[in-house]
C-alpha cells in the first residue's frame, strides 16, 4: 500500500504533536488502509474491532473518531442507530488550492 507524504509529513506531526492525540492518527492510518488501501471508497466496521486491530482501547477509538470527524479528516455514516459505522476517509490534501 502506497501512503501519500502528506499523511506522514504532515498529518502525523498535526495530529500527534499539535493535537497530542496519537489514537487519532492511529486510527485514520488503520482505516486509510482499510479504505485507500483496500481500492474501496469507504469500509464498515465497529469501535471494538477498530480497536482490537490498533491495540488500543474501544473508547480511545471513539475519542479518536470524535476527533477525525470534527477535524472532517473522516465523515461517518449509519443506516440506523444501532447500525455498524460506515467510514469514509476524506483527503483534504487532494482538494488544497482547487475551486
Amino acid at each position: 500500500m502506497k501512503i501519500d507524504a502528506y499523511i506522514l509529513d504532515t498529518l502525523m506531526r498535526d495530529l500527534v504533536a499539535h493535537s497530542r492525540s496519537a489514537a487519532a492518527f492511529l486510527v485514520y492510518l488503520q482505516l486509510y488502509r482499510q479504505t485507500h488501501g483496500a481500492g474501496r471508497e469507504s469500509v464498515a466496521i465497529s469501535h471494538s474491532v477498530l480497536g482490537e486491530i490498533i491495540g488500543i482501547s474501544k473508547r480511545s477509538v471513539q475519542t479518536a473518531l470524535a476527533h477525525l470527524i470534527d477535524r472532517r479528516l473522516i465523515r461517518r455514516r449509519k443506516a440506523k442507530p444501532t447500525s455498524v459505522p460506515v467510514y469514509t476517509v476524506l483527503t483534504p490534501w487532494v482538494t488544497r488550492g482547487k475551486t
